[in-house]
């Protein structure tokens, strides 16, 4: 089987530039990771997380899955919150989906990906729960993008009502959650204005982040 040398040549040159930047780089990244962002995204391999927001390695916890999305079941997203908030103390958590996700738009449109599609069914339950919104969104793309929006506030909205975050915040834990989305046409990210540093302001800022989904896109 091919042992994909293209992808290691790549590795090498990648790794000479760094340490021609900072000949010290891997040793103190090897030594322990101590980074301030904890980011939720997307699996989608045109959302790179450290490129788009400039961060070296070490710098940007990172938890990603199709549509990002965040279940109160799902062991594996909420060890990644109780790792990055309890051992590695970040300050904040990203959650960053993106215009044209193809995840939403099976789940906007009913379209079967297989095995995904009970995946996406949490990205479906979103999408009843806002149907005005996002019909009132405009064309069909337009609709897909407004269930972007939607699905990204839900899902901060998710982390901010799990027990690692809310315990955090009950015993003063310095933490922020933020609901982003990034642009694939021109690679901006977009504050949806759904951030909260602590439990009484979650309400405030999920009325807040939905009210700006009510104008036609």
């Amino acid at each position: 089987m091919d042992a994909l040398p293209d992808l290691f040549e790549n590795n090498r040159a990648w790794a000479r530039r760094i340490t021609q930047r900072d000949p010290g780089f891997f040793e103190a990244l090897s030594g322990q990771q101590s980074p301030k962002y904890l980011w939720i995204g997307c699996a989608d391999s045109r959302v790179p997380a450290n490129e788009i927001v400039g961060l070296l390695p070490g710098e940007l916890f990172v938890h990603r899955n199709v549509a990002n999305v965040v279940v109160h079941t799902d062991l594996n997203c909420l060890s990644v919150l109780q790792y990055g908030i309890e051992v590695l103390k970040v300050q904040h958590v990203i959650v960053c989906g993106h215009y044209g996700c193809g995840g939403v738009r099976a789940a906007c449109s009913n379209s079967s990906l297989g095995l995904s599609d009970n995946w996406l069914r949490h990205v479906q339950d979103v999408r009843d729960r806002h149907q005005a919104l996002v019909d009132g969104a405009g064309s069909d793309e337009a609709c897909v993008d407004r269930l972007c929006e939607l699905n990204v506030i839900e899902q901060a909205r998710n982390v901010c009502q799990t027990t690692v975050v809310r315990d955090a915040w009950r015993r003063e834990q310095p933490l922020a959650v933020h609901g982003w989305i990034y642009g694939l046409r021109d690679g901006l990210l977009r504050d949806l204005g759904c951030s909260a540093s602590g439990i009484d302001g979650v309400a405030a800022a999920y009325a807040l982040a939905l009210s700006s989904c009510s104008v036609p896109l």
